[in-house]
């Protein structure tokens, strides 16, 4: 037998190591796997990160943790790691250590490092631990000590898994309900929407999963382009921590309306905004979708009093869109605002006002020349209420939800969730989880019209205790974008905060081979 057909025989047994499927024949026999076909198989490990929720003392947090049921879990076994769920842990992550000053006293020393040994032990203890696919699991931490948080999950539990911190602040700068979903970890991010005004304190928080430190950079850019700043380049996230940084440190000019840029030079970092609004309350704001053409942001609230659109163009060209509403029955350009020059390298806004007008709607960014697509990347800033009164939230361009997306920390009351098809009618089909503390999952059907926006209220699971999921898969027709918003009123104030629902990433393409070995043989 010759070397070269040993080399095959262990190339294959690589490929199903990576993959978790292939198949291997003795020679003569039949084909290793189909000719010209791809696979599209589960991953096997998911990362997230989740940010510190807040810097209040009067702060409440609820995390939620959930993965969902895949086909082969739902049928009781699958091809690989029979019975053996996984694991999809989220635990805290390490608090960054002043290194300015070089300590000498030997007492305080001791101290640090016995601080640091109880940091290390309390990082080592999951605050959330998925046991199995199908049921959330949830924890609680009040106050401005809960840590930011970094997690791996694997096998079975990692295809879909999905997190999110929900913070309830009553009263100061930060009030508001404050949700995000936890990210996966990346090295490119936009933030359309920020500000170094006087009015607002917006921090970006950096959240490093790794076993390394990671470099990042921060760029902003305003209406007349880049804005001056010394100070955003070359910031080190150490390794399994998180660092915020006020985004008004990092310049002299204060500028309303930014779009931030965050890339990392070394590692991966998770990103996120935290906003608060003097007046306004405060919300996270997440990374918009990658620079496109065409973007969707679903979800405006029928009530929303105000709504603002930010967007920038990254690249050499100028960009000239077509601004729609995509309603409840139909498409249509808003009065006096149907569309939108926006300056290479430059940020620009339109203030929508009450655009809704007491429907849901979603809004569309399509090129006004389908030949020059110039990419872009675009968020909404929401508001609901009027003075004292007034909440705010954020919905950026999303991607579609694809083939799956969930949702964590629904409750009893208070969930709207929001579908809309840009392209062509689609079929979605919506999965409200058992709850974490019990309830039957329920499925129901839906059917959204070509360029309308579909606004659902889930119908809890019977039986419920605890908080519950939602999972949204496309059945057919066109793409679908979806987001999810709470209401949990406090004091009056109609307290909200919007999640989107991008694919979950749970499958991947794996490309088939075929070899038939039996022509190595001597």
């Amino acid at each position: 037998m010759k070397s070269t057909h040993l080399s095959l025989i262990a190339g294959t047994v690589a490929l199903a190591a990576i993959t978790g499927f292939a198949t291997l024949n003795a020679p003569g026999g039949p084909a290793v796997a189909e000719a010209g076909s791809a696979s599209s198989l589960p991953v096997e490990r998911s990362s997230l990160v989740c940010p510190a929720p807040s810097t209040s003392d009067l702060a409440e947090t609820q995390y939620t943790s959930y993965t969902p049921p895949g086909s082969e879990t739902a049928k009781g076994g699958g091809a690989k790691g029979e019975g053996e769920e996984g694991t999809a842990e989220l635990k805290p992550a390490l608090p960054v250590l002043d290194d300015d000053e070089v300590e000498t006293d030997p007492k305080k020393i001791k101290k640090a490092e016995e601080a640091a040994k109880k940091a290390k032990a309390q990082a080592d203890k999951p605050v959330l631990a998925v046991k199995a696919p199908g049921t959330p699991v949830l924890a609680e931490a009040d106050g401005s000590a809960a840590p930011a948080l970094v997690g791996t999950a694997t096998g079975r539990l990692a295809p879909g898994w999905a997190a999110q911190q929900t913070t309830t602040v009553t009263a100061g700068g930060a009030r508001g309900l404050l949700g995000v979903s936890c990210t996966a970890p990346d090295t490119d991010f936009w933030f359309p929407g920020v500000s170094t005004a006087r009015s607002r304190q917006d921090y970006v928080h950096l959240t490093n999963p790794d076993d390394s430190a990671a470099v990042a950079d921060i760029e902003l850019f305003g209406a007349k382009g880049a804005v001056t700043s010394e100070v955003g380049d070359g910031i080190t996230v150490p390794a399994r921590s998180s660092v915020a940084l006020l985004l008004s440190t990092l310049t002299d000019e204060a500028v309303n309306d930014l779009t931030a840029h965050v890339t990392t030079r070394s590692g991966r970092v998770g990103g996120v905004v935290l906003t608060a609004d003097d007046g306004s309350g405060s919300d996270w704001l997440t990374a918009a979708a990658d620079p496109s053409g065409t973007l969707v942001m679903p979800g405006i609230p029928a009530d929303a009093t105000s709504v603002q659109l930010v967007a920038f163009a990254p690249g050499e060209n100028d960009a000239d869109v077509k601004v729609q509403l995509m309603g409840k029955n139909t498409t249509f350009a808003p009065a006096g605002n149907d569309t939108l020059h926006i300056k290479s390298g430059m940020t620009a806004t339109i203030d929508l006002k009450d655009i809704t007008r007491g429907e849901p709607g979603s809004l569309r960014l399509t090129p006004v020349e389908k030949n020059r697509a110039t990419p872009i990347v675009a968020a909404l800033r929401v508001v609901r209420g009027t003075g004292a009164k007034q909440e705010i939230a954020y919905i950026p361009a999303t991607g579609p939800v694809g083939a799956r997306a969930s949702v964590t920390d629904n409750r009893a009351k208070g969930s709207t969730l929001s579908l809309a098809a840009p392209a062509a009618t689609a079929k979605v089909k919506v999965t409200t989880s058992a709850g974490s503390g019990g309830g039957e999952p329920a499925v129901e059907t839906y059917t959204v019209k070509a360029g309308t926006t579909t606004a659902i209220t889930p119908k809890p699971p019977a039986g419920l205790k605890g908080a519950y999921a939602l999972t949204v898969e496309t059945v057919s027709g066109g793409p679908v974008h979806a987001s999810r918003a709470l209401v949990l009123p406090e004091g009056g104030v109609q307290m909200f905060t919007i999640q989107t629902l991008p694919d979950d990433g749970g499958t991947v393409v794996v490309p088939s081979a075929r070899q038939d070995l039996s022509v190595l043989d001597d």
